[in-house]
């Protein structure tokens, strides 16, 4: 018990301090954790802890990973994908496993060994890129669904690779795991296909497929409402953990990837009233999993074989990852992924993946590698996902901004100015927009999204490819002529300084600007706006007027409610805003803090009193 709390909290500790610096420096979660395994590495060792057989638990993070991202995937948006994951995904494995087996067989490998090599290296990191993509916010880009095509092909090519390695097996390979096994006890695991002929082997497989479908479909929604009477969370949380790791250990009793069987769990319960307690329940101990396993990869790295082979493994994985990187780049050029996008698919992807290791394991046990060269291999995977924090480094600070300084200077040239200007065609600006052309006005809608563009251009939308910011823009779309700007893009810092840019230099042009909180309401009002919307608050306010309704009160008690708070929360806010500054904190503006202060304890009484009153009438009308 005790060599456990010791094991568990080395690794907790070196987490829970490595992975902040490591995101206050920018550098990600991911390579705080594979730092953070490097650094304890020396202690593990002084411990005797076998970190392979912690890596094989922790794998189970991708597992469940999986699983909540089937949650997101809905059928129908799974078949839209069909060409992109066959296309894309299968002529990824595909071209690198045979780029990397004609290097293999260059340097003097056979061809078995070359083509096992291939097909080990053509995998990439689900874990990696499928966490970083999502903490960056890239998971929505064409980058991102591209990759996320990728990964699910090679996440499903594992199955046909497991079949196809014992085939390569060695002769001289074999005959030394012979005598291996004759020195010691090797038992099986359990199995359902042991034995089974080809066919039935097909049939198993078929039907643990169809009792998976089946059990999203009819037995989740029972075991969950039979749960609920319990009325027990942790009942859920534990339901939530049988329910993945029952189908985890049914793909993995007739040889399918565990990985793939949840996804596919989680793809037929994208549509389920449980979707959301399902991924509540199953989502921080995926977290704390794959932290441990990124940390059990760094822990992994072989410092001695590394320094002694030094140049050799490197130049290896340095190869790896541009032979990857070529052939992904090809594809998306195909498969026309442009623009920086092109580049966040081509560098996301260059890595080896996880499932290179759980590969590499089973081609020496299957006598395909020997072992020294499957020793080596392992570090470049372990390298290659090392360095990928790197790349998305890369990405970040060289790559889109280049992309994005390219994009600035072929902007649309405004030929229809108008005295109404929208500056943002998304969630905000989009219903103003239609809003106003339904009254039959023509405002000139600026938007800096092309794939919004050319989505509004497939229902005959009017809209200028741009950047409202640029002054040399707004004087393109007729800023010194027009009565109204509408400020809807979704960057904070960018709508303020719009604002001060237009009010100082065409004070007469009315601002309608969208605040994304309430301390940036202060800014713009600061700036010089005065007809300041934030963007959730009448959602807010009839989401308010709904709940008093909902409590038995009329329609016109709760718009009376609701309206007196809007009045009060207006008072309070130009108090507030005549004390803002905003080159003072508002934790240390003592005149903001004080007025608001004085002033909120009478509005607010007020409005208690006077809401009271209101709430009191409806009692009595009821009763």
């Amino acid at each position: 018990m005790t060599d456990f709390l010791l094991l568990a909290f080395v690794f907790l500790i070196a987490g829970v301090v490595a992975v902040p610096i490591a995101s206050r420096l920018g550098l990600g979660s991911v390579l705080g954790y594979l730092i953070a395994g490097i650094v304890i590495s020396p202690v593990l060792a002084w411990l005797h802890v076998d970190v392979i057989q912690i890596q094989h638990f922790a794998e189970f993070g991708v597992v469940m990973m999986l699983f909540l991202v089937g949650l997101e995937l809905e059928p129908r948006r799974l078949w839209e994908m069909r060409a992109r994951l066959l296309g894309l995904g299968g002529g990824q494995v595909g071209l690198t496993a045979l780029l990397v087996m004609g290097v293999a067989m260059v340097l003097g490998q056979p061809w078995s060994v070359s083509l096992a090599v291939g097909l080990v290296l053509a995998l990439s990191s689900t874990a990696i890129v499928l966490q970083t993509l999502g903490e960056k916010g890239l998971m929505r880009s064409d980058g991102g669904q591209s990759s996320f095509s990728v990964l699910l092909f090679q996440d499903i090519a594992v199955i046909p690779m497991l079949a196809l390695i014992p085939l390569l097996a060695m002769p001289e390979l074999v005959e030394g795991l012979s005598h291996a096994a004759e020195d010691g006890d090797h038992s099986g695991g359990m199995s359902l296909v042991d034995g089974l002929p080809g066919w039935g082997v097909a049939l198993v497989t078929v039907g643990a497929i169809a009792v998976v479908v089946g059990a999203g479909i009819y037995l989740v929604g029972p075991i969950f409402r039979f749960i609920a009477g319990a009325n027990l969370r942790e009942l859920f949380v534990a339901t939530a953990l049988m329910f993945v790791i029952g189908i985890a250990l049914l793909m993995s009793l007739v040889g399918l990837s565990p990985a793939l069987g949840t996804f596919l769990a989680g793809v037929v319960l994208a549509n389920s009233e449980y979707r959301h307690e399902l991924e509540s329940d199953i989502d921080p101990f995926r977290g704390l999993l794959l932290g441990l396993f990124f940390m059990t990869v760094g822990a992994g790295i072989n410092f001695a074989l590394l320094f002694d082979d030094f140049v050799l493994i490197l130049a290896l994985t340095l190869g790896l990852i541009v032979a990857k990187m070529a052939v992904l780049y090809v594809l998306s050029y195909v498969f026309k992924v442009g623009g920086a996008d092109r580049w966040l698919f081509s560098l996301g992807l260059a890595q080896a993946g996880e499932f290179g290791f759980v590969l590499l394991s089973f081609t020496v046990a299957n006598a395909v590698i020997p072992g020294d060269l499957a020793d080596q291999l392992l570090l470049v995977v372990a390298l290659s996902m090392l360095l990928t924090p790197a790349l998305f480094i890369l990405y970040d600070r060289v790559v889109a901004p280049r992309f994005s300084e390219a994009e600035e200077r072929e902007m649309d040239a405004i030929d229809e100015p108008s005295d109404i200007i929208i500056a943002g065609h998304g969630r905000v600006g989009g219903i103003v927009a239609r809003m106003l052309r339904g009254a039959g006005l023509t405002p000139t809608v600026i938007d800096f999204s092309a794939r919004q563009l050319e989505m509004l251009k497939k229902f005959d939308v009017q809209a200028y490819y741009g950047d409202a910011t640029r002054p040399d823009l707004l004087h393109a779309a007729g800023i010194e002529h027009a009565k109204l700007l509408v400020i809807a893009i979704d960057d904070k810092h960018q709508i303020t300084e719009l604002v001060t840019y237009v009010k100082k230099h065409y004070p007469d042009v009315h601002v309608i600007a969208r605040a994304v909180d309430r301390p940036h309401v202060y800014d713009l009002w600061w700036a010089g706006c005065r007809d300041i919307i934030r963007e959730t608050y009448d959602s807010s306010l009839r989401m308010s007027r709904s709940a008093v309704e909902a409590l038995g009160y009329s329609r016109d008690q709760a718009d009376r409610v609701t309206e007196m708070f809007a009045e009060m929360d207006r008072s309070a806010m130009l108090i507030a805003a005549e004390h803002y500054d905003p080159a003072i904190s508002i934790l240390d503006n003592e005149a903001y803090i004080e007025g608001l202060r004085a002033a909120r304890g009478d509005i607010e009484a007020e409005f208690l009193r006077d809401a009271q009153a209101i709430l009191a009438e409806g009692r009595k009308a009821r009763a």
